[in-house]
């Protein structure tokens, strides 16, 4: 039965952080980008994007989310036919096909394609809350899930199939995944990373990655002390950048390393280093703390959540943005090998943050429609 809409329940402090962190990245992407005039009008249309965000942010709260899920076949298609498309036709950045030119805009599927994927793994386990955790029960949200990673793989894009593979592992460890699964799928995890690192130092080719991606997971591994303007400067100038900042930094646009040019790609990627130059440990902190505090949100939402399709969406969500931020601050710390993965509602890119707006709009209408108090 539908209850009637309450916007008392719409929590405002996760839309003011998420407000935070998009205001604090658009002002950092202005300092970013360094005079540079090819890149200054992207600092604007982050802003228009931010702007659209908060707007998808309302309507989709306006929605149950419950209708969204029954759209999850519809949107699964799409998702795939625009995924497909994207591997013959789309634009290639550092050997990956990632987005479609549409007129002035960049449209990154695989952006969208992690949401659709939440959405589709929360009816999944909403379905089939009463069937037994067996094999076919893990198979089945393997099914769904597979099909959009193997598309992004294809890409090839490692670092989005590892963030929507975490995704899959946290729903099926929430939704009570037997010990004996956990076990085995944790030995072949582990067995194939050392793989992977084994036929990397080794030269190997490995189908389905890109050569400057075994690159950059040799870098990781055994960095060469030699290679000061190679695969090794980016994260070395980030480096630099975030020890120079000390702790309350050089001072907004006076950063070294981000106005001199540096720092590459500081604009997305290295955002975290850039602004750590600029203001310190504590602009660093703040950075973390805001998106803990939206993570905080998601996981207070799917606690209240009504039914497991809610809890799973929110819980999707808290995921998502803990690991793309855990490995965006890691890559640059140098704790993780270089990935492509944008510090979320902070980094530029107008796909990224409105798939992000969206899922916070998910997210909202979940808390919206929580479940009733019983004394």
């Amino acid at each position: 039965m539908t209850r009637e809409l309450s916007w008392r329940n719409f929590d405002f402090i996760l839309l003011g952080a998420v407000i935070l962190a998009s205001a604090f990245g658009a002002v950092m992407i202005r300092s970013a980008v360094a005079g540079n005039e090819v890149l200054l009008p992207l600092v604007t249309r982050q802003i228009y994007f931010a702007i659209l965000g908060v707007t998808v942010i309302f309507v989709v709260a306006s929605i149950d989310y419950r209708y969204w899920l029954a759209l999850h076949r519809p949107m699964y298609l799409a998702i795939m036919i625009f995924l497909v498309t994207l591997t013959g036709f789309g634009q290639s950045a550092f050997g990956a096909q990632r987005w479609f030119t549409v007129g002035v805009l960049f449209l990154q599927p695989t952006e969208f394609a992690k949401i659709v994927a939440i959405i589709v793994l929360a009816r999944y386990f909403d379905a089939a809350q009463d069937q037994p955790r067996d094999l076919r029960w893990v198979l089945g949200a393997v099914f769904w899930a597979a099909g959009i990673i193997v598309m992004i793989l294809l890409q090839p894009n490692l670092s989005n199939v590892l963030a929507l593979s975490v995704i899959l592992a946290v729903m099926l460890w929430i939704n009570g995944i037997p010990v004996k699964f956990v076990a085995f799928a944790g030995t072949a995890s582990v067995l194939l990373v050392f793989t992977l690192i084994a036929l990397s130092v080794a030269g190997v080719r490995i189908p389905f990655l890109q050569g400057y991606q075994q690159e950059r997971i040799v870098n990781f591994v055994v960095p060469d002390p030699n290679d000061t303007y190679g695969n090794r400067y980016n994260v070395q100038q980030a480096l630099i950048a975030i020890g120079s900042g000390g702790l309350f930094g050089q001072g907004y646009g006076q950063g070294s390393q981000t106005q001199l040019r540096f720092l590459k790609v500081r604009h997305t990627d290295f955002i975290f280093a850039a602004s750590s130059e600029e203001f310190g440990a504590v602009g660093g902190i703040l950075i973390i703390l805001t998106l803990a505090v939206i993570i905080w949100r998601c996981i207070r939402a799917a606690q209240k959540a009504r039914d497991v399709a809610g809890a799973m969406i929110s819980f999707g969500m808290a995921t998502l943005i803990f690991f793309q931020a855990a490995v965006n601050i890691g890559m640059n710390l140098n704790l993780l090998p270089v990935s492509g993965l944008p510090l979320p509602f902070v980094s530029y890119g107008g796909s990224g943050l409105t798939a992000l707006m969206l899922g916070v709009g998910l997210v909202e209408s979940v808390a919206m429609r929580h479940k009733q108090l019983e004394f």
